[in-house]
Parts: structure tokens; C-alpha cells; sequence
């Protein structure tokens, strides 16, 4: 059984299909890229499968479980995280605090009126592991809105780790980095993939990330998937280098 199923999702808005029928199976420990040319649906896509916007028709279903009726904070409950294209954080905390607010939003009990030490303390525990694996223990105590650009970008990756997630969906996690600060996000990503045991949807339009990082490739225009397999086979699809690779394969 896959972690991460798709079955025909379709997201239409009212004339507009912006995904059309997309199938696909990731299994435990799989790191995905899902790539394609600007409004091919990869963003939308990714807003369906953590419950951002609803499905017109179709299934996603983690650990075979159906999440169509679960909103989208029950989703990252069940295991889910995102980054998202543009940079989300509370600029005015710190790198600690915004890790420590997100580890706490997937903790149980974060809400009831006793025990809250222990939670606070567990969810900063989970903040300051997830900074040091990305290596931003050295400027967890500076406000987010102050750091560079390269670092907000792992902050958010942080974020997101620091719940503990099975199925990490890294949205454009290299978008607006200099080739110096690419080159490092992406080393500090395969760093972290390194022992298979994070499952990883990775959308991406530096193909040099997406084939250093991926094991397999769906590639998506005009809300369809027009090609699914591993990077060596997706380079060589014609139907591939005519809508998106181009020159580049």
C-alpha cells in the first residue's frame, strides 16, 4: 500500500480545470518532484492534497485512509507539513519561537487548560531539533524577518519538520536563492533524505535540484500528468522535452 495515494483528483473552477484526473502513488521513504511549466497545477495540486482548497471529485488518501472531509489542520495532524511558494512565517519572532509555534500546533492537548508547561517544552524540544538539522542553530535567536533569504527558506523547511511529519511537501524550497544559497539549501535537504525514512513531494523548477534530490518524477501541463517515472526515463520523454525540459535534457 502507498503512503500517499491519489486517485483522479480534479480541481475545476467554473470553465477552468486547474487539475485534471491526477493518479499517483508514493511510497514510504519516496522523495517525488512534481514538476512542470508555470500553471500546470503543481501548486494546486498540492493545495488539494493538504485540504487548502477542496476537490472537485476524486480521492487523496494517506495510509489508506480517505482525507476528503478532513479540514486542513486535521490533515497536518494525521502526519502532513508544507512549505509554501511564498515565504510564510511570523516575522517578528524568532527563529526559535516560529519553530516552537509550529511544533506546537500538531501536539495533542495544546489546547486544554492543564499541562501546558510540558507541552510548550516538548514543542520548543521539537523546534530546536529541527533547527539544528537544518543548520540554523546559530540564528534561532534572531527575529525571521531580519534573516536572509536563503535562511527564511530552511526556517520554513524547520517549520515544517519540527511537526514531525510522515509526508513533507516542499513547495519551490529554492525560489529566489542565489546559486551560492541553492547550492547549500540543497545539501542541506539531501542531508536530511539521507536515511530514507522521510517521504518527501518536492515541486521545483531548478532541474539540477529536482535531479539531485528526486528518485522518481511526475510532470504535470495544463493540470494533467503527462509523465511519470524515474529521472532517467523522464529526461529522455519527448512529450516532456517538448513541454517543459526543452534544451535542457
Amino acid at each position: 500500500m502507498a503512503l500517499l495515494e491519489l486517485d483522479g483528483l480534479t480541481k475545476r473552477y467554473g470553465g477552468l480545470t486547474a487539475v485534471n484526473g491526477v493518479a499517483m502513488r508514493v511510497e514510504a521513504g519516496e522523495v517525488r518532484a512534481v514538476i512542470g511549466p508555470n500553471g500546470a497545477g503543481k501548486t494546486s495540486l498540492f493545495h488539494l492534497i493538504t485540504g487548502v482548497v477542496p476537490a472537485t471529485s476524486g480521492d487523496v488518501r494517506f495510509d489508506g485512509n480517505s482525507l476528503n472531509r478532513m479540514s486542513s489542520y486535521r490533515r497536518c495532524q494525521t502526519g502532513l507539513s508544507r512549505t509554501f511558494q511564498l515565504t510564510s512565517l511570523f516575522s517578528e519572532m524568532t527563529a526559535r519561537e516560529n519553530c516552537r509555534v509550529a511544533a506546537q500546533a500538531r501536539l495533542r492537548g495544546r489546547w486544554q487548560p492543564w499541562g501546558g508547561t510540558q507541552i510548550f517544552r516538548e514543542a520548543a524540544a521539537r523546534g530546536d531539533e529541527a533547527l539544528e538539522r537544518l543548520g540554523l542553530t546559530a540564528i534561532a535567536g534572531r527575529s525571521a524577518g531580519l534573516l536572509s533569504h536563503g535562511d527564511q527558506r530552511l526556517l520554513e523547511v524547520a517549520m515544517a519538520l519540527s511537526q514531525r511529519p510522515r509526508v513533507l511537501l516542499l513547495d519551490e524550497p529554492t525560489q529566489g536563492l542565489s546559486v551560492e544559497e541553492t547550492i547549500t539549501a540543497v545539501e542541506t535537504l539531501a542531508g536530511l533524505l539521507v536515511d530514507g525514512k522521510l517521504t518527501v513531494l518536492l515541486v521545483e523548477h531548478d532541474m539540477e535540484v529536482v535531479f539531485r534530490l528526486a528518485q522518481k518524477i511526475t510532470v504535470m501541463h495544463r493540470g494533467s500528468v503527462i509523465a511519470d517515472d524515474v529521472p532517467s526515463v523522464v529526461r529522455r520523454d519527448p512529450a516532456v522535452q517538448a513541454a517543459y525540459l526543452g534544451g535542457y535534457a
